[in-house]
């Protein structure tokens, strides 16, 4: 039989191989875990803002937190090990601004058997003044420069409020009221340098536990933004549409890699009425999924659900910019001009008939551009549109530069709706609009009321022109004559549609009964 020397190499067996490929697997798998014991955030944020009342330039530098019209709620999930009784756990670097009464903590490897002893949010940050509010009665070191040298006190610190006051050695009393530095012998306890939750967790079960806790913040917010491009060609009217949403966060917490989450709708919040959030509603809407990883929008309960497909990090004190939707390109819409000579006084009906022959004489002259289009899936459209500010561009085809031509707020639109944006007024179309004759009998209880409106268009091109009237002065109406042809919209409002030539004048007189 022939024997190996011991000193030869072994040469491997096909099991040994098969283990350090396996323990390779273990190491990775191991690793992989690791990387899975990472805190893991997912940030849902709402906003309690009116619609086109924010703008990035408002929370930039600024330290108000709580002016920011908006909250969150944040869940996060991170690895702890737990041992068997009573552990507690310490969670740094979370926002200043947490609601405590927000917060929550479950462990997802035995939640019926671990539950939370006490929770605390410690916020007592250190400063110099708390610094030195910890050392009364105890000995300091003021440094205070004198031209150029510094001068050194020692003594026993009696007050750190409108300077320092000491108790020198020899028992005289100095006050120091400008001073460089002061030097403190230990850093006194009770103080922090970051907001911390901290929990005190009674387990039956030790070793390592993947936990969830979750929290509401304020001092975060988020809005949209669109930006539409016109485009005129032939009396077609053609609109491109991009939107923007814009996050800012002055939580005093980052977000890294964060699942995001932005909730558009009136959602309740119980407050003081001095501090109670405005809100808006929000219509129903289906799946909407955008691309490359974007906004995926989805009606949820009654509000809208707009979720990120990739994780983003909001970093503390940043603004950031997120493509709410791919840009809709070639939107059909529609141009129209009203001429509103009421518009600025009349507020709605009142409670006796108007019988004064002077009251709403007043009028405007403006002819206001409005665009109107279809958010509907045949019209490039078809969304659930969050609130916000619409800004309109269209291009000059002198340089090809886009110029800013208006821009309006738009309400929370659903799907289906049509859209109507004020761009301003025009400048080549004018309008003229006045009381031709007045008469009432109080007895008979009626009165009639002629009017005049007069339309001139300045322009190159023809026009065509809305005349919106409100039949103020009472509920029950009658137009008793006429010299155009007019469209009942509601109870109160009529409309006249005009088509002017370039350079033409309408005149549109009517005579209005009212009865009571």
């Amino acid at each position: 039989m022939l024997h190996r020397p011991t000193n030869q190499p072994r040469v491997p067996h096909t099991s040994d191989t098969t283990a350090t490929i396996l323990l390779r697997l273990i190491a990775a798998a191991l690793a992989m875990l690791a990387t899975s014991a990472m805190a893991q955030t997912a940030v849902t944020i709402y906003s309690s803002a009116q619609p086109g009342t924010l703008s990035a330039s408002t929370f930039k530098n600024s330290g108000e937190n709580s002016a920011i019209p908006g909250y969150a709620i944040v869940r996060q999930e991170q690895s702890f090990d737990l041992a068997r009784g009573r552990t507690i756990i310490r969670v740094a670097d979370v926002p200043a601004m947490i609601d405590p009464t927000t917060v929550s903590f479950e462990s997802l490897i035995d939640s019926a058997g671990t539950r939370v002893v006490e929770q605390n949010f410690e916020f007592d940050l250190t400063s110099t003044r708390k610094l030195l509010e910890k050392y009364l009665d105890r000995e300091v070191t003021v440094e205070q420069i004198r031209g150029s040298s510094v001068e050194n006190f020692t003594g026993t610190l009696l007050s750190a409020r409108d300077g320092l006051v000491l108790r020198m050695a020899d028992g005289s009393i100095r006050t120091i009221t400008n001073y460089s530095a002061a030097r403190l012998a230990s850093l006194p306890g009770g103080l922090i340098s970051k907001p911390t939750l901290v929990w005190d967790i009674a387990t039956e079960r030790a070793g390592p536990h993947r936990v969830r806790y979750g929290y509401q913040t304020q001092g975060i917010t988020w809005w949209t933004d669109y930006n539409l491009t016109l485009s005129e060609d032939n009396n077609t009217c053609k609109l491109d549409v991009g939107a923007w949403v814009t996050i800012v966060n002055q939580t005093g917490a980052t977000f890294r890699d964060a699942k995001l989450k932005l909730v558009a709708g009136d959602v309740q919040r119980a407050q003081p009425r001095s501090a109670a959030d405005a809100g808006y509603p929000m219509a129903a809407a289906t799946l909407r999924k955008s691309e490359a990883a974007g906004f995926a929008e989805k009606s949820f309960f009654e509000y809208h659900l707009y979720t990120l497909g990739r994780p983003t990090t909001l970093a503390n004190n940043s603004t950031k910019q997120i493509e709410l939707f791919p840009s809709a390109h070639g939107v059909q819409c529609e141009k129209t001009l009203v001429y509103y000579g009421q518009a600025g006084w009349f507020n709605g009906y009142y409670g006796n008939p108007m019988t004064d022959r002077n009251f709403g004489n007043q009028s405007s002259k403006k002819v206001d551009v409005y665009l109107r289009f279809k958010n509907r899936a045949d019209n490039k459209l078809g969304l659930a549109l969050p609130a916000g500010k619409v800004r309109v561009s269209t291009l000059d085809n002198a340089d090809q530069s886009l110029e800013f031509i208006g821009e309006d707020l738009l309400d929370h639109t659903p799907k289906n709706e049509t859209i109507q944006i004020k761009l301003g007024s025009a400048f080549d179309v004018v309008g003229e609009r006045s009381q031709v004759d007045f008469r009432v009998d109080n007895a008979a209880k009626w009165m009639e009321e002629d009017i005049e409106i007069k339309v001139r268009n300045q322009k190159d091109t023809a026009a065509t022109v809305i005349i919106k009237e409100n039949l103020f002065r009472w509920a029950n109406w009658t137009i008793k004559s006429t010299s155009a042809e007019f469209e009942k919209i509601d109870a109160r409002t009529i409309y006249f549609p005009l088509k002017l030539a370039k350079g033409a004048q309408a005149v549109v007189r009517y005579t209005v009964r009212y009865s009571w």
